[in-house]
C-alpha cells in the first residue's frame, strides 16, 4: 500500500514535468508569436500588388483585343470593348489556328512528360549513387545552362536537315527531351527528400536499382516532378525562337501562328492581342485546374523534407 502514494507522487511529478515544457509553447502559440502566426497586412498588401502586376499584361491585352483596331490612336482604353468575339472571328479566318494548337498541346505534353521522365533518373543517379566522377558531371550538366541557346542553332538545324525532320514536330521535340535545369532540380531535391536508408532498407529485399527508383525515388519525387512539368509545359508553349526557325508556316506552333497575323504594312494590334489572349486561356485552365494539387503536393514535401 506505500507504494501507491510514491507512484501517484511520481506521476505528479512526472506532469507538471511536462506541463512546464507545454506552457512556454502553449502560450507562444496563444499569443500569436507561434509557427502558425497568420501574414500580416504588408504581407497581403505584397501579395496583391505582384498578383496585380501580373495579370495587367494579360489584361491589356483584352483590353485592346476588345476593341477595333483605331483604338490605340484614339489614346489608353479604361474598359473594355465589344468587338472581342469579332477579332477573335479573325483571327481564326487569319491563320489555322486549331491546327496549331493541337501542335502546341502534343509538344508541350511530350516534352514536359519526357523531362520529368529523364531529369528524375538523372537527378537519382547524381543524388544517391557513387560512381567516379559523378561531381564532374554534374557541374558540367550545370555549366551548359551558362550556354546561350542562340549559340547552337546552326548546328542543330543543319542536324535536323540532315535527319529530314525540318518542319516535323519532332525537330520541336528531341532537343528538349531532357534540360540541364531540370537535372538540377531533381538533383537538389531527391537528395534531402530521399533518405539513403530507405533506398537500401529495399535494396535488401532484393530489389534492383530500378525497381528502387520506381517504388520509392520516383514516389517521393513526385512534388518536384508536378512543379518541373509545369515549368516545361509552360516553357514550350510559348517556345518561340527555335519553332519559328524549323517549323513551316503551315504546320506551325501556337506563337510561330500568331506571327503570322502581323501583315508586311499593317498590324492590326486588336486582331494580335485577341489572338495572345486566346493563346493564354489554355494555360490559364491548366493553372486553374492543378493549382491545389500541385500546392499540396509542394507542402507534403516539404512536410517529409
Amino acid at each position: 500500500m506505500s507504494s501507491i502514494p510514491m507512484i501517484e507522487q511520481s506521476a505528479g511529478k512526472g506532469a507538471a514535468k511536462a506541463a512546464a515544457r507545454r506552457g512556454p509553447g502553449t502560450r507562444k502559440q496563444r499569443s500569436g508569436h507561434g509557427s502558425d502566426r497568420r501574414p500580416g497586412f504588408l504581407i497581403y498588401g505584397f501579395l496583391g500588388a505582384v498578383l496585380l502586376a501580373s495579370l495587367f499584361p494579360l489584361y491589356w491585352s483584352f483590353l485592346v483585343g476588345s476593341h477595333d483596331n483605331t483604338v490605340l490612336s484614339r489614346g489608353i482604353p479604361l474598359l473594355p470593348g465589344g468587338n472581342f468575339l469579332a477579332n477573335a472571328a479573325k483571327v481564326f479566318d487569319s491563320i489555322p489556328f486549331w491546327k496549331a494548337m493541337g501542335n502546341s498541346l502534343i509538344v508541350s505534353c511530350v516534352t514536359a512528360a519526357s523531362v520529368v521522365v529523364f531529369s528524375t533518373l538523372a537527378g537519382f543517379a547524381f543524388a544517391k549513387l557513387r560512381f567516379r566522377g559523378s561531381k564532374a558531371l554534374l557541374v558540367f550538366v550545370i555549366a551548359t545552362m551558362a550556354v546561350p541557346t542562340q549559340l547552337g542553332v546552326v548546328p542543330l538545324f543543319i542536324l535536323m536537315s540532315k535527319l529530314g525532320w525540318t518542319g516535323s514536330l519532332w525537330a520541336v521535340i528531341i532537343p528538349g527531351v531532357v534540360t540541364a535545369f531540370g537535372v538540377f532540380w531533381m538533383t537538389q531535391y531527391l537528395r534531402d527528400a530521399l533518405p539513403d536508408e530507405l533506398i537500401e532498407a529495399v535494396r535488401m529485399d532484393g530489389a534492383s536499382m530500378i525497381q528502387a527508383f520506381w517504388h520509392v525515388g520516383f514516389p517521393a519525387a513526385r512534388p518536384a516532378a508536378a512543379m518541373l512539368a509545369l515549368f516545361t509545359f509552360v516553357a514550350t508553349w510559348t517556345n518561340f525562337f527555335w519553332p519559328f526557325i524549323v517549323l513551316d508556316p503551315s504546320n506551325p506552333t501556337l506563337p510561330v501562328a500568331l506571327q503570322l497575323l502581323q501583315a508586311a504594312h499593317f498590324v492590326d494590334y486588336s486582331v494580335v492581342l485577341a489572338g495572345a489572349v486566346l493563346a493564354t486561356i489554355p494555360l490559364l485552365l491548366l493553372f486553374i485546374a492543378a493549382g491545389r494539387q500541385l500546392v499540396s503536393g509542394i507542402m507534403q514535401g516539404a512536410v517529409k523534407g
